[in-house]
């Protein structure tokens, strides 16, 4: 089991850690501060140095609840070695504040609309997402970005916690998706993000600290793939 950091912190940088498993270049270790893809985030991408050798972090996914890293190259080490890991910064913060940008346009169609989110995707230079809103357009989007730009601009805190299975599924709010409750009925515990009074739900992602940080967000495209999905793509200024 790897101990993630980076729910303990988003903020974290660099950290040290022991190498707890090495197959080829494949790398594991008993803590991380790289993010391992999943919930529509991609992974951390960064270095690792252990032993004076240094590794490009090219790829990481949770398996089993262990972070396994995928390395430019094989590793030369062994398991017990010290590993000191440096995240791409510049990348991380742009993933954060995309992620907490989606967690408020949702609540906006969701609060203020009444239309259900289908799912989304992040990337360091953009984000999108789908929305079942039958009567969403491109004009209604720029109406409900306008929206969240509004809330952002309130300073939101951003926060996260753990609660039990019972508690998440008490609460129908929590999970956007089917898959989403699905998953809490796996979990014992769950991991709830909220973003002052306005928005709370499961999530596993990271975060900025206060709505703020995100920017400005602007329409970059809207896509009608069907009456009961509709695409929404932002940017950040």
């Amino acid at each position: 089991m790897t101990r993630k950091l980076y729910w303990e912190d988003a903020y974290l940088k660099e950290f040290d850690a022991m190498v707890s498993r090495a197959d080829a270049n494949l790398l594991a270790l008993d803590k991380t501060a790289f993010y391992a893809t999943s919930g529509g985030q991609p992974n951390d991408m960064g270095k690792i140095i252990s032993e004076g050798k240094e590794y490009s972090v090219l790829d990481v996914k949770e398996e089993n609840g262990e972070v396994v890293h995928t390395l430019d190259r094989n590793f030369e080490g062994t398991a017990g070695a010290k590993a000191d890991g440096k995240i791409d910064w510049e990348r991380r913060y742009a993933l954060m504040r995309y992620h907490t940008a989606l967690h408020v346009l949702c609540a906006v169609v969701e609060n203020k609309h009444k239309g259900g989110w289908k799912g989304g995707m992040i990337y360091a230079d953009k984000a999108h997402v789908d929305f079942d809103l039958p009567i969403l357009n491109k004009e209604l989007a720029e109406t409900v970005v306008n929206e969240v730009n509004s809330e952002i601009s309130k300073g939101y805190s951003v926060s996260s916690r753990f609660i039990t299975r019972e508690e998440a599924l008490a609460d129908p709010h929590l999970a956007k998706t089917e898959p989403g409750k699905e998953l809490i009925r796996k979990l014992s515990q769950v991991r709830i993000v909220e973003i002052g009074d306005f928005d709370i739900q499961m999530d596993g992602g990271t975060h900025v600290s206060n709505t703020k940080e995100i920017g400005t967000v602007r329409l970059a495209g809207f896509d009608n793939k069907g009456s009961h999905r509709k695409r929404v793509e932002i940017v950040i200024r």
